[in-house]
């Protein structure tokens, strides 16, 4: 609903994007508004993983917000030019990518219409967030309202999103898990030209493992995604954090355990307030010599008091040791 060009602030002298809304659609009031909430939501986000909102004003009949411009690409296009991602590019990005997500949702926001055409990756690899036009403020969601009207990317959509009804953060946490699915295989988990078919799969069907298209992947990392891509949004992680935490679990156990891509942990890693964190062998713990030299000194030291004090009581007649 609008485009977006790159300019100059001469009072700043800085690079900065405006987004101006189409003036085919000035006139409609439900546009303006979208336009007008995009601003208002990303503006109270102040985050190094969400694209930051400078000013927000109208030109004659045009609207427009000043943003921060990033010099990079789209995470779309990324994929498009390479393909899928390596194992541990698309978890540094999907990392990111949570954390953002993560900190929108701590402000009571769900962005509603997470993508890859979304992500932007600067060229020092930060990502950033953009377009919170669809967002949905919880404060105002009515657990059992729906909408007639639904919004969004249905490539992307959530089964729930799909039906009109309210959405949640794992609303946002299915579109993550899509988006991860399409970086480490390069391809979408549901495919189809007809929206309405591709609406029944995502509502309806199980969705593929990703280790169906590459089969050297972690078997914690397929089944990661698809609790992610789970229909119920009460099966999935609840947040983008939580998403986060469990995929941090993930590296910081391949790590430990000096594991390659191929023979990372192969249960899934979850928070310990749900399942237990996968099993392993446990770690070498070393053994802390300072404090074992220490405890000895501590022991000589006081063993060593005990005959000054026995020299010190046979000095006294009164000594209970020479009482008979």
């Amino acid at each position: 609903m609008a485009y977006v060009l790159r300019a100059r602030d001469l009072n700043l002298q800085r690079e900065v994007a405006i987004k101006v809304m189409r003036t085919n659609l000035v006139q409609q009031s439900e546009f303006r508004a979208r336009f007008l909430q995009e601003a208002r939501a990303a503006a109270n986000l102040s985050h190094p993983n969400i694209v930051t909102i400078h000013d927000f004003g109208q030109d004659g009949d045009r609207f427009f917000i000043v943003m921060e411009y990033v010099e990079g690409t789209d995470l779309k296009t990324l994929i498009h030019d390479q393909g899928r991602f390596p194992m541990n590019d698309a978890l540094s990005y999907m990392m990111q990518i949570c954390n953002g997500v993560g900190y929108a949702h701590r402000a009571g926001l769900v962005h509603c219409d997470l993508k890859p055409q979304n992500i932007l990756v600067a060229e020092d690899g930060r990502v950033k967030i953009t377009d919170f036009g669809i967002a949905v403020t919880l404060a105002t969601v009515q657990p059992e309202s729906t909408q007639d009207l639904v919004w969004g990317s249905p490539h992307y959509f959530a089964p729930e999103q799909i039906m009109g009804a309210s959405p949640s953060p794992a609303t946002d946490v299915y579109a993550l898990g899509v988006v991860l699915f399409e970086m480490l295989t390069g391809r979408l988990p549901f495919e189809a030209d007809d929206l309405m078919l591709l609406a029944e799969l995502h509502s309806t069907v199980s969705p593929p493992s990703p280790l169906e298209f590459v089969p050297d992947l972690p078997p914690a990392i397929g089944q990661i995604i698809l609790k992610v891509l789970s229909k119920e949004p009460a099966a999935r992680y609840r947040t983008a954090d939580q998403l986060g935490r469990v995929l941090a679990t993930f590296i910081e156990q391949s790590v430990q355990f000096g594991e390659t891509a191929q023979h990372a942990p192969s249960a899934i890693p979850v928070e310990a307030d749900t399942v237990p964190v996968v099993a392993g062998p446990a770690p070498f713990r070393r053994v802390d010599y300072v404090a074992v030299v220490l405890g000895l000194l501590a022991f000589i030291a006081v063993g060593g008091l005990i005959p000054l004090w026995l020299w010190a009581c046979m000095l006294y007649p009164s000594c209970p040791l020479l009482l008979r």
